[in-house]
C-alpha cells in the first residue's frame, strides 16, 4: 500500500491509501486512537478497520495525526486533530472525485474525532465507530447526529464502559429516522486483545448490510 504525505494544516501528514481500480469506488477515512497514549495509525483496531474497508472493495485512507510518526506538529487536544482528518478527507475526495460513498470510520479517540467530522461534512454516508469514549468526552454536539452507523464495544472495555456506549447509542438511537448499529463483543477489552477477527466480521457484516440492503416486502 503506498506511502503518502498530505498538506495538512500545519505540514505533512503521513498515511497509507489503498487503491482500486474501480473509479466510482466507495472512499473511507480511518481515524486512530489518542496520540499520547501510543495511538498511531498502526494500531492494530485501526489496522483491522482499514483492512476491512480495503477488503470491501473501498479505496482507503490511514493517517497519523500531527505530531505521530512523521507527520507534523503537535497534539492539540481534538481541535487540530479534526482538522488534520478533514484535510485527509480532502485528499481522499481530490483523488477519487465519483466515489459511490464517503465513509469515516475512527477507534477510541479517532472514533471522538470520527463523530464530529460527520458534523462538519454533509457528504459523509456512513459511519463506524469503535469504543468511542463517551465517558471521557462530551457528544452533545450529535444533535442531531446526521447519518446512521454503527457502534462496536467490547464488554470488558476497561477505558471506555460498555455502560457510557450504550447510553450515548440509546441517545442516538431515539432520533427520528437514524439507524444505529449497536454491537457488543463478549469478553473483548478496549484493544480487542484476541477478538479483532470478531471485530472484522462484525464490520464486514454492517458493510454487506448497507450496500446490500434487504429488499422490501410486499404486504399481502
Amino acid at each position: 500500500m503506498p506511502e503518502v504525505l498530505i498538506n495538512g494544516p500545519v505540514g505533512r501528514i503521513e498515511a497509507r491509501y489503498h487503491h482500486n481500480n474501480n473509479h466510482k469506488a466507495p472512499i473511507a477515512i480511518v481515524l486512530h486512537p489518542h496520540p499520547e497514549h501510543g495511538g498511531t495509525m498502526n494500531n492494530k483496531v485501526s489496522y483491522a478497520l482499514f483492512r476491512a474497508f480495503a477488503d470491501k472493495g473501498f479505496r482507503v485512507l490511514r493517517f497519523n495525526f500531527r505530531g505521530v510518526g512523521r507527520s507534523e506538529g503537535k497534539f492539540d487536544h481534538g481541535e487540530g486533530e479534526l482538522s488534520d482528518a478533514a484535510a485527509c478527507l480532502d485528499w481522499l475526495q481530490s483523488q477519487n472525485p465519483e466515489p459511490q460513498q464517503c465513509w469515516v470510520a475512527g477507534f477510541s479517540f479517532g472514533a471522538w474525532i470520527c463523530m464530529q467530522l460527520l458534523m462538519r461534512r454533509p457528504e459523509l454516508d456512513g459511519f463506524i465507530s469503535v469504543a468511542p469514549p463517551a465517558n471521557h468526552y462530551d457528544f452533545s454536539f450529535l444533535a442531531p447526529c446526521p447519518v446512521s452507523g454503527m457502534l462496536l464495544q467490547g464488554t470488558e472495555d476497561d477505558i471506555v464502559p460498555k455502560d457510557s456506549v450504550a447510553k450515548l447509542a440509546q441517545k442516538l438511537s431515539a432520533q427520528r429516522g437514524l439507524h444505529i448499529d449497536y454491537r457488543l463483543v463478549p469478553g473483548a477489552d478496549h484493544f480487542f486483545a484476541g477478538k479483532l477477527d470478531i471485530l472484522t466480521n462484525h464490520v464486514n457484516d454492517y458493510l454487506d448490510a448497507a450496500f446490500n440492503p434487504m429488499p422490501l416486502v410486499a404486504n399481502g
